[in-house]
């Protein structure tokens, strides 16, 4: 199959490439593409060496899958260049979420919504990936009233700059700034851009895409998201108030047998999810699951999972898995 990466050399394209090769899928012909300042560069699939060329020469191979991650005003260009000739787009940018007639897909949530026509697909956000993969089989049995969710979340969700900032930090080296603050023994509640409402626009890609994918405007969110000082993925604390009473056994079964998920909940073992433990791996990890005693109907939960993997590069080659099983590439 003819595979196109635009944004090949970024921190997610690279992650895309590692997930192709471990999940073997079938490439036979694969065009990197990005920015005029890589063209040139080598990338390395399956043990061989692609130059990285134009995106106009990328949309001219007439490829059957375009995988996007190279930002919103470049996918808001270039994607529909590549649908109206029948690629697939599956972008990982926040730039087609919210659009009506574009599907936000998380495939073991609403893998099945997809359709041949769906000829650009939008990756939802890394953060609200992980979230509704823990939230969709509790929705469906007890439907979520009012959700509250704080965010902890990897410096690699902002990319190779903010990365490189928490390591100079941390050897001493003054260096590019990519935060307004030190992240290094530091954490701030900024994630994505103020908006006149007081949130952050991370917040309110959070509580706007878990709606749409789980098919219900009704739910009342909130969330707060917080930078910290990590790389290995983001960790939420998730309080749902459902609409139904329910039994903390049934919560955990449902969870222990929902696809993607993995509990970790021994407590009294030190056992519960964490960036450290959960990094490089494509499963959403849960623990710490506990009534909400201070109110009825409420559950307390821990998520946590690879933001560079399931929340952005695992789940678009899973969206491309999809697409190939339903045998429309």
């Amino acid at each position: 199959m003819k595979v196109a990466l635009i944004g090949a050399t970024g921190l997610v394209g690279q992650k895309m490439i590692q997930v192709l090769e471990e999940r073997k899928f079938p490439v036979t012909a694969f065009f990197p593409a990005a920015s005029s300042a890589s063209i040139g560069k080598k990338v390395t699939l399956n043990n061989q060496q692609y130059p990285v060329i134009s995106i106009e020469d990328a949309i001219a191979a007439k490829p059957a899958i375009a995988l996007f991650s190279a930002g919103g005003s470049v996918s808001l260009r270039y994607a529909p260049l590549f649908a109206q000739q029948g690629t697939f787009v599956i972008d990982n940018s926040s730039a087609w979420r919210m659009y009506p007639d574009k599907k936000l897909i998380v495939p073991e949530v609403n893998g099945a919504l997809l359709t041949k026509e769906d000829k650009i697909i939008a990756n939802p956000n890394c953060s609200t990936i992980q979230l509704v993969m823990a939230l969709a089989p509790l929705h469906r049995k007890y439907k979520i009233h009012r959700l509250i969710v704080s965010t902890y979340q990897s410096v690699t969700g902002t990319g190779q700059l903010a990365f490189q900032q928490l390591m100079d930090e941390r050897k001493g080296i003054s260096g590019f700034k990519k935060y307004p603050h030190p992240i290094d023994l530091n954490c701030f509640p900024h994630g994505g851009d103020f908006t006149e409402n007081g949130y952050t626009t991370e917040e309110i890609k959070l509580e706007n895409e878990t709606r749409k994918i789980l098919g219900d405007q009704s739910i009342a969110i909130t969330a707060t998201v917080v930078r910290i000082p990590v790389v290995g993925g983001h960790s939420e604390t998730v309080n749902i108030e459902f609409e139904r009473d329910f039994e903390l056994a049934d919560i955990v079964n449902l969870l222990s047998n929902a696809p993607g998920i993995v509990v970790q909940d021994k407590p009294e073992e030190n056992l519960y999810p964490m960036p450290l433990t959960a990094h490089d791996k494509d499963e959403v990890f849960v623990g710490r699951i506990r009534k909400d005693f201070s109110s009825p109907k409420s559950l307390n939960m821990w998520v946590v999972s690879d933001n560079l993997r399931k929340g952005a590069a695992t789940n678009a080659i899973q969206i491309a898995e999809t697409l190939t099983e339903k045998k429309f590439v």
